[in-house]
C-alpha cells in the first residue's frame, strides 16, 4: 500500500500555522496607550477573528484536507476583494495581496494537493 507524500502531508500544516503566528502579531498594533485595557482586548478581539477561523480551519483540516484546500483559498480571495473594495492603490494592493493571500492559496493549493494523493491512496 501507497502513502501519502509526507512533504505535502506536513508542509501546509506547518504554513498554515506560520501564518496564523503572523496574523497573531500583526494584531498587536492595537497595543497603544492612547486605549484603556478594554478597548485594547476588544481591538485584539476584532483582529483576531480571522486568526481564530483559519485555527478552526486547521484544526478541522488536519484530518480533513479539503476543507483546509476551500477555507485557506476563499481566506485569500476574500482579502483581494476587501483590497479592491476598500480601493487601495495597486502596488499596494499586489504588495498586500502578495504577503497575506499568496501564503493562503499556497497552503489551500498544498492541502488540496494532499486530499487528492490521500483519495488516491486510499483507492
Amino acid at each position: 500500500m501507497k502513502k501519502v507524500n509526507k512533504f505535502v502531508y506536513w508542509i501546509p500544516r506547518i504554513l498554515s500555522i506560520i501564518l496564523i503566528l503572523l496574523l497573531t502579531m500583526l494584531s498587536f498594533d492595537v497595543i497603544s496607550d492612547e486605549y484603556t485595557i478594554w478597548e485594547i482586548i476588544l481591538g485584539l478581539f476584532m483582529h483576531n477573528i480571522p486568526t481564530i477561523i483559519l485555527l478552526i480551519a486547521l484544526i478541522i483540516s488536519w484530518k480533513h484536507e479539503i476543507v483546509g484546500g476551500i477555507i485557506f483559498n476563499l481566506a485569500g480571495l476574500l482579502y483581494i476583494g476587501l483590497l479592491v473594495y476598500n480601493r487601495v492603490e495597486f502596488i499596494t494592493m499586489l504588495e498586500m495581496a502578495a504577503t497575506l493571500s499568496g501564503p493562503a492559496f499556497l497552503i489551500g493549493i498544498l492541502f488540496i494537493i494532499n486530499w487528492f494523493q490521500k483519495k488516491k491512496v486510499s483507492e
